[in-house]
């Protein structure tokens, strides 16, 4: 039986920290509250995420090495998560990254700088039957020619999908059904333009959905010929934000799934995302559909 949903990208293992009594100063000795090993990364939050929701999953994208794969076949091992496509290695430790939390403060480390610029292809190539008779699917677009090969199945099998941080020049945005474009990446690539310039440019390149999230603040969202709407996300207390925005686009891909309209589906996501950052470690307690819609209710 065809799972509901694929996806392709980042699939790593997660070492995530969470720290006591505020963020890292230098110099300064700093408390671990909670420290986790976890699958992590857009599409491995995102395949947890969906599977809370009560959807079934293929997942595919990053190689897989020695020291993730115990972890992450355990940890799916009974969810809806098909791992079937994934290349585990065994010459290799795999892709993993560590991160330090503190409430709304959270910093990154990994190799991904090293291992972008290596030459070397450390993923999957998509495969047309991984994906046809799927009904969404949702692309990371870091990975080159196999992020535009897995569009390219995505439009010649019918499968709508959403993706993230796109510009909007780029063909993975331009027959996306969904793109989620963060606050960090416009400041990066749009650097001294407004939001509401970025999104006018995003939704006349593509005939799907264009949203921008900012945070804590308002997320802009809009189709091409449409005028520029708004809304605000929930209000939650965080403990950590890590995965807010990877549950953000599970919810923007379950929402298309459903076949919802413009505003259903930002009002998901974003609800998707607030249960998401009132607890940690993510993974271990992903936002249900009944938590969810107490969300969207205001329970």
């Amino acid at each position: 039986m065809k799972p509901d949903v694929y996806l392709f990208g980042q699939i790593l293992g997660t070492h995530s920290f969470l720290l006591k009594d505020g963020f890292l100063q230098p110099d300064e000795y700093a408390e671990i509250k909670e420290q986790y090993f976890l699958p992590g990364g857009e599409t491995g939050t995102a395949a947890t995420v969906l599977d809370s929701l009560g959807v079934s999953v293929r997942m595919d994208g990053t190689w897989i090495g020695t020291a993730v794969a115990p972890m992450l076949k355990e940890f799916y091992r009974e969810k809806k998560v098909d791992l079937s496509a994934i290349r585990f290695r065994e010459d290799d430790p795999g892709v993993m990254d560590y991160v330090v939390i503190a409430g709304l403060v959270r910093s990154p480390m990994g190799r991904f700088q090293t291992l972008f610029s290596s030459g070397k292809r450390w993923w999957n190539i998509p495969k047309e039957e991984d994906i046809a008779g799927c009904k969404a699917a949702a692309i990371d677009p870091y990975f080159g020619e196999e992020t535009m090969l897995c569009a390219e199945l995505c439009r010649k099998n019918g499968v709508p999908y959403v993706t993230i941080d796109c510009p909007h020049d780029s063909d993975l945005h331009r027959f996306s059904a969904i793109n989620v474009v963060s606050k960090e990446y416009t400041a990066q690539h749009y650097a001294g333009m407004a939001p509401e310039e970025i999104l006018s440019l995003l939704k006349e390149n593509s005939d799907g959905l264009s949203i921008i999230t900012q945070g804590g603040g308002e997320m802009l969202y809009a189709r091409k010929g449409g005028e520029i709407r708004r809304m605000k996300p929930f209000s939650v207390e965080v403990r950590s934000t890590l995965g807010a925005g990877d549950t953000f686009k599970a919810g923007c891909t379950y929402a298309l799934l459903h076949g919802m309209s413009d505003e259903e589906t930002v009002r998901f996501a974003s609800a998707c995302s607030a249960v998401a950052i009132s607890r940690f470690p993510l993974p271990l307690n992903p936002p249900t559909l009944s938590e969810v819609n107490e969300m969207l209710n205001g329970k």
